[in-house]
């Protein structure tokens, strides 16, 4: 056998190749990262041997740098093991005592725990597919993110401008107030609007749910409104509620590319109650390849969800913090779930409410019930099996 790792980099990649026995094969070198510099480190591992079985290539996640370069190795057919950074790191400061850190030193170090790991999982090229779901979810996590910074800005502006709407409408954040903010942004524009305009402007905004009355309503608090009369917070209203309403198009247009995804997916997870498509999705594409976990407490540990542990001769720590450690995106999907399901799901809420029961706070009682749903989703992706209530 042949272990290559290699420490990715933006422009170019170190790379060291050991032999069965740990001998140095080849002494640790650099490739650009360009298709030539790929060849180069093709020319040297067909230089050792032409069986692939033979042939093992680790590399680090390292953000967005080491797609390209794994999506080569994966059409040359070569074994990829993609490994966390931070076990890396461990590995790298358990071989010595010496505060020794380069890329040749991490390329070494990675080739070193393909030799010695047996535990590591190659990367299937299913699990590369799974990277455009990863991609879009994550694309939209950050949208909605965006959005809701800006739904904030807008609560904000209202409360200096025309502080008395918040208690004539549901909530700002509707299509009919939007309109409404949009063409007349402070309590002063509404005052001196026209009652047929107003009237029509809330009427077509709101299909039909808003018509004279509230118009009038919502006019008479504008003439009698508190509300500062400045142009800058005006236009910093409107511009924000049009970034809003682009983002919204942005994320229903990632939806239903996420939406077309999952189709061809017909993952069982989106029989479980509470939940569909977007929180699935997250939850999948974070995981990837559920075959590369030997249990549900790997995927709990893969998605810092486990509790920490403190002992040290006879003191052992009482109070277990989770280790919020890997995928902070699969944490937020499985917690999230895990309240929906506890909603919907009677098998869930009934054993949400037996931790409650405990004297567990609420989230602590949910972590419990998130580590069930772990294990309900992995049995189920591996058996292909739709939810069933116990």
């Amino acid at each position: 056998m042949i272990y290559v790792g290699i420490d990715v980099a933006k422009d170019k990649h170190d790379c060291c190749i050991l032999g069965s026995d740990g001998e140095i094969l080849f002494s640790p070198f650099t490739i650009q990262n360009t298709l030539q510099g790929f060849d180069e480190l093709y020319e040297k591992i067909w230089s050792l041997t032409k069986d692939l079985h033979e042939i093992k290539v680790g590399l680090e996640a390292t953000g967005h740098y080491h797609l390209n370069l794994l999506r080569s190795l994966l059409d040359n057919g070569l074994a990829s093991y993609v490994i966390n950074p931070l076990h890396t790191n461990l590995f790298r400061k358990g071989q010595s005592l010496r505060k020794t850190k380069t890329d040749k030193v991490d390329a070494a170090s990675i080739a070193m725990m393909l030799l010695t790991d047996r535990t590591l999982k190659p990367y299937s090229d299913t699990s590369y597919h799974n990277e455009e779901l990863k991609s879009l979810t994550r694309y939209r996590f950050d949208k909605v993110q965006e959005r809701a910074k800006l739904k904030t800005s807008v609560s904000r502006l209202v409360s200096i401008l025309f502080p008395e709407l918040e208690k004539l409408v549901p909530t700002l954040h509707t299509a009919t107030v939007y309109a409404l903010l949009s063409e007349f942004p402070g309590a002063s524009f509404v005052a001196a609007a026209h009652l047929t305009r107003l009237k029509h402007l809330l009427c077509e905004a709101s299909k039909g749910h808003y018509g004279r009355d509230e118009a009038i309503l919502i006019r008479d608090a504008a003439i009698s409104s508190v509300g500062t009369v400045m142009s800058a917070k005006s236009m910093e209203l409107k511009h924000t509620i049009h970034l809003i309403e682009v983002l919204s198009e942005e994320i229903n247009e990632i939806e239903t590319a996420i939406n077309s995804i999952m189709n061809t997916l017909e993952s069982p997870i989106t029989t479980i109650p509470g939940i569909k498509n977007r929180m699935g999705a997250m939850i999948l594409a974070e995981i990837g390849d559920f075959s590369r976990f030997e249990n549900a407490d790997q995927i709990l540990a893969y998605a810092g969800l486990s509790p920490s542990t403190y002992q040290s001769g006879q003191l052992t720590s009482s109070y277990a913090h989770m280790e919020k450690r890997g995928s902070r995106y699969l944490r937020y999907a499985l917690f999230n779930a895990t309240i929906y399901v506890c909603n919907w799901d009677p098998v869930f809420n009934s054993y949400l409410a037996k931790k409650r029961a405990e004297g567990k706070h609420y989230y602590v009682a949910i972590s419990h019930a998130c580590k069930k749903l772990v294990r309900v989703i992995y049995r189920m992706q591996l058996t292909g099996e739709p939810y069933r209530a116990a």
